[in-house]
């Protein structure tokens, strides 16, 4: 397998050179499409669950329509504001500002592992956020959307200070659950404020010393904006069933006036036409206000370092109207992307481009319980790649993808997808091929012998197995992506067992060399399709073939064209094994490193 270590930016700077394709006239159908995964949050690295559930499908779906040739803008950021921030900094005792300095590069590199092809990470902390965040709550004001409002919040006594929502926990008064936040109850899903629980603690301190004070804050009328909503969820035609239920489920259970403004100091200061707003100078907006118009002020970002305008990108009246605007994200962000960005971004009456098509996934579970960031459980993205290659992981975790239900992560299943796709199925058959045409034919594509019904068979199966294929990744549709590409290269064994190249080169050589080309041929549209999912490793594989980099594209046209393309005499080197085969004692050793168990 190629090493690790080569650089991220060589590899992306190789990979443009041919998917970003100009609109020219040989190119005349090329889409605009918009990117955008959940934000990650800053305190800490993420866990496999945040990297399977919005970051690696954003990257799958990104490189699959690059290689159809599409302009693609994929943007995400670090989302920066707000308590956690602010408590992580302190104890790592350093100020909130030089703490998300740190952990943004930290996080950056560890999609950089990945190979997550972001066309620009940003930070919601820039002052373009910023900027924006003023923006709207001035505009949202003025459409009269905003309204100052004295509520009772939560203050902790020993923690000196008003709690978040998501810092108040207690039991759900709807279903009991003895672990609901202020904001939400995981268990029945239904949207909570702090008071509503019982028996309320500080998730801080775990203080129950609590009590209720009045504080002033800006609430965004949600409820007046409802009606206009719910036809904006009714007209989205191309969201998944999961979006759509959560979506409803929180219209149908009635929108509230949510608060957009908290009791802090590190976040958006909250201003009015430009000014400080009175009353508010100890004040900041909400993390889940500024956060989604994060993915806006990271596009400018964007601009900012390679001249493009962002504004065609989000502007409908600036070039934006003929985007494709395309989120993922987990089901626990679904409802602020559904309801409160569009309170927002509808409630404006400026012309910003709206979602268009929305992929939420469900949770990948770690034997069963959740994977979880604050609790440490489970595995994180830098320790994944201590221990196995970025393509490992997402190979497994596409092929895995939570989509339908929850997926379920054990070490035992990881080792047997990794064993038999990518080992048995996928490297067994470069290796063989590479290594017997070296062996036999000095190491150059082969010449003679004839197409025959072997061939006709193979071509006539790569056919409608590369449509299936190129229909899932555009349906954004993984496992099933996954599953049609690994069918993929499981026709390229049985085309060997066909062929039969080694147990004919004694008696016709000819007949075998026939065999091998072709084997040659479908290895590059074996390693074409898998880009999207394993980049590196199907860079390596098409780097032995000699494949130039302008050739490398989702394969499309005719199937015999597609498996004589190579030149005879063309020169193939095997590489090394391409991936590695998972041992009992490794399962042993990690389960004894990370546990495996949901507690």
């Amino acid at each position: 397998m190629r090493p690790q270590g080569v650089s991220f930016l060589t590899r992306l700077t190789r990979e443009y050179a041919y998917t970003k394709k100009p609109l020219t006239e040989e190119n005349p159908d090329m889409s605009r499409i918009l990117i955008t995964s959940a934000l990650p949050y800053i305190n800490g690295v993420k866990h496999l669950g945040n990297l399977a559930g919005s970051m690696l499908p954003a990257d799958v779906y990104a490189r699959f329509q690059r290689l159809r040739g599409n302009d693609v803008l994929y943007i995400c950021a670090t989302d920066e504001h707000g308590t956690p921030a602010e408590l992580a900094a302190s104890q790592a005792g350093v100020d909130v500002q030089s703490y998300c300095d740190e952990q943004h590069e930290i996080q950056k590199t560890a999609g950089e592992g990945f190979s997550l092809s972001f066309d620009y990470f940003g930070r919601t902390s820039h002052p373009h956020t910023a900027r924006l965040t003023q923006h709207f709550a001035d505009v949202l004001e003025a459409k009269g959307l905003l309204a100052e409002t004295l509520e009772h919040q939560v203050f902790s006594i020993d923690d000196d200070r008003f709690l978040p929502d998501r810092y108040v926990e207690g039991t759900c008064p709807h279903c009991d659950f003895e672990r609901a936040r202020g904001d939400q109850c995981d268990s029945c899903g239904r949207l909570l404020e702090p008071t509503d629980l019982k028996q309320p603690y500080s998730k801080i301190s775990g203080s129950k010393n609590l009590e209720v004070r009045e504080t002033k804050h800006l609430h965004l009328k949600q409820t007046t904006m409802e009606p206009r909503i719910r036809d904006w969820v009714d007209a989205s035609t191309e969201w998944p069933s999961l979006a759509k239920s959560i979506a409803y489920k929180w219209l149908d259970e009635g929108l509230r006036d949510r608060a957009i403004t908290r009791d802090l100091k590190w976040g958006v200061p909250v201003t009015h036409n430009g000014e400080p707003r009175e009353g508010f100078e100890n004040k900041v907006f909400y993390v889940w206000f500024d956060a989604p118009i994060g993915y806006i002020g990271a596009t400018a970002e964007w601009a900012d370092q390679t001249g493009g305008n962002w504004e065609s990108w989000w502007r409908t009246d600036k070039g934006a109207d003929d985007v494709t605007y395309v989120q993922f994200m987990g089901k626990d962000n679904v409802a602020f992307h559904t309801v409160s960005f569009p309170a927002t971004i509808l409630g404006s009456d400026e012309p910003w481009k709206s979602v268009d098509k929305l992929k939420a996934f469900n949770w990948l579970t770690w034997y069963g319980g959740k994977f979880s960031t604050s609790e440490n459980r489970g595995v994180f993205m830098d320790q994944a790649l201590e221990i196995m290659p970025g393509d490992y992981w997402r190979w497994y975790l596409t092929a895995n993808a939570p989509e339908g239900s929850d997926a379920q992560f054990t070490w035992e299943h990881f080792q047997s997808l990794i064993n038999k796709d990518l080992a048995d199925v996928l490297g067994n058959y470069v290796n063989r091929i590479l290594r017997f045409n070296k062996a036999r034919f000095d190491a150059v594509v082969p010449a003679g012998g004839e197409w025959g019904e072997h061939e006709d068979w193979l071509a006539g199966e790569m056919e409608s197995r590369l449509s299936a294929a190129a229909e899932y990744f555009e349906a954004m549709e993984a496992r099933k992506a996954a599953a049609e590409v690994r069918s993929i290269w499981a026709l390229g064994n049985e085309y060997l067992t066909r062929a039969e190249p080694w147990t004919k080169f004694k008696a016709d050589p000819d007949a075998a060399a026939i065999g091998v080309r072709t084997a040659l041929n479908f290895m590059a549209v074996m390693a074409r399709i898998a880009q999207p999912i394993i980049p590196v490793s199907a860079a390596t594989i098409l780097d032995a073939l000699g494949i130039d980099d302008t050739d490398r594209s989702w394969p499309t046209g005719d199937s015999k064209s597609l498996l004589t393309a190579m030149p005879e005499g063309k020169s193939v080197e095997p590489p090394e094994v391409l991936f590695k085969k998972i041992e009992s004692e490794d399962i042993e050793a990690w389960t004894e490193r990370f546990g495996g168990t949901a507690d």
